[in-house]
């Protein structure tokens, strides 16, 4: 592993266990919490999302043979994913807490379709050992977080940059859409397995516009701290973005 991403992984995991492991866990789960969804919708979105994960882990292990170091790039990014979709602010009513995701700048520099596996790793540490989500919700939170807010992250980044927008514009749009496209996503997915036989738009409208207080903010959070990690790796490591293609060659020049 390269020195910088050691020395990076190392830190950022040690300092969020550390955080996370000192504290009390607070009453409500992260993500869609564990039973709240009907076992017919749990497994349906179990369905969705292996998919995936297949294509995910076939993309990282062409990635991983073709270049040694992204391996552990791929770990650093599970580890910074992990960190920050675990700041939680609970949302009132609904029975889920809203938080950054991490997952546009994954879907980034790794492309969509990793980051759908290191979102997987992160929600599966989360459940098992920090009581964050569930494991009967494990499928809806990765098609909300995993599937969503990275393929979202990660075209509407290649989209703006086409269209000549600055790195830190393009991430800074990528990270608040990912964000609250995952959340609008969330409030879709509970509507649907909550609603019984009531109508499913009053219920999806209520549940979004519990989130509306918490997510619109924490949506400019991560699309600042998408730009941010971008242009630091465009002026400490350029070279790291070309050889995610996120930057072409005579953008790092500059």
């Amino acid at each position: 592993m390269m020195p910088f991403l050691r020395r990076r992984l190392a830190i950022i995991t040690l300092f969020g266990f550390a955080i996370l492991l000192g504290q009390a866990l607070p009453a409500a789960a992260m993500h869609i919490s564990e039973g709240i969804l009907p076992f017919p919708w749990a497994l349906f979105w179990f369905c969705i999302a292996a998919p995936f994960v297949a294509l995910g882990l076939r993309q990282l292990k062409k990635s991983a043979g073709a270049d040694l170091s992204f391996k552990p790039l791929a770990g650093f990014m599970a580890a910074v994913v992990f960190i920050i979709s675990c700041i939680p602010v609970p949302v009132p009513i609904v029975g889920v807490c809203a938080h950054p995701c991490g997952t546009a700048i994954s879907g980034v520099l790794l492309g969509p379709a990793v980051s759908v596996v290191v979102a997987a790793v992160a929600l599966l540490i989360q459940a098992l050992f920090l009581a964050h989500g569930g494991l009967t919700t494990l499928g809806a939170n990765l098609v909300s977080m995993g599937i969503v807010g990275s393929f979202t992250g990660f075209f509407m980044f290649r989209l703006l940059t086409a269209l000549g927008a600055r790195l830190s514009v393009a991430g800074f749009v990528a990270g608040i859409l990912a964000d609250w496209c995952t959340y609008l996503t969330t409030a879709f997915i509970m509507a649907l397995g909550l609603k019984g036989s009531a109508p499913f738009a009053p219920l999806f409208l209520k549940i979004t516009a519990a989130f509306i207080p918490t997510q619109l903010p924490l949506g400019i959070l991560e699309g600042a701290i998408t730009a941010g990690m971008l242009v630091l790796l465009a002026r400490k490591r350029p070279d790291l973005l070309l050889k995610m293609k996120v930057l072409r060659a005579r953008e790092a020049a500059q």
